[in-house]
């Protein structure tokens, strides 16, 4: 009826679904939604109805992006144990150490425990690596982009 290509329309309504997600996503403010829409050039009534739109259905499709997020296990405890083994019977001397751990999660109110089993040097790198994403949230960069993703 319109006399529109089949794919410009797919593409339009893509489009703002993806701009009405991403925003409610970031709950941005009805400024910076206009500031956002104001760059793509177009009319001042279009503008404005888009940012009723988002006003008036922001809540409803944070609440549907929240049913459709993964359900994610979280941390409950961590029970470990360090082994060695100090001869076998072809070595005499030998000394094999292992660090074997327990992280018990928590899923949609289930335990579930993963078994674990490393050498201390391995855990040490990934203990390093840890402190250093730690250290990197620090930045000034790292908490700018957090402070936007609230």
């Amino acid at each position: 009826k319109l006399n529109i290509d089949v794919d410009t329309i797919q593409h339009g309504v893509e489009g703002l679904a993806y701009l009405l997600t991403e925003s409610s996503k970031l709950m941005i403010s009805e400024i910076d939604f206009q500031d956002s829409i104001h760059v793509l050039g177009f009319s001042d009534e279009l503008n404005t109805s888009l940012l009723q739109l988002y006003l008036d259905n922001r809540k409803e499709i944070r609440s549907i992006l929240g049913e459709l997020a993964p359900r994610l296990p979280s941390y409950h405890s961590l029970e470990w144990r360090l082994d060695v083994q100090l001869a076998s019977r072809s070595l005499r001397q030998q000394i094999k150490p292992a660090v074997t751990m327990k992280l018990h999660l928590n899923q949609n109110e289930d335990q579930t425990a993963q078994v674990l089993q490393t050498d201390p040097a391995t855990l040490l790198h990934l203990i390093q690596q840890l402190e250093q994403a730690l250290g990197e949230m620090k930045t000034n960069h790292c908490r700018r982009i957090v402070r936007n993703m609230k």
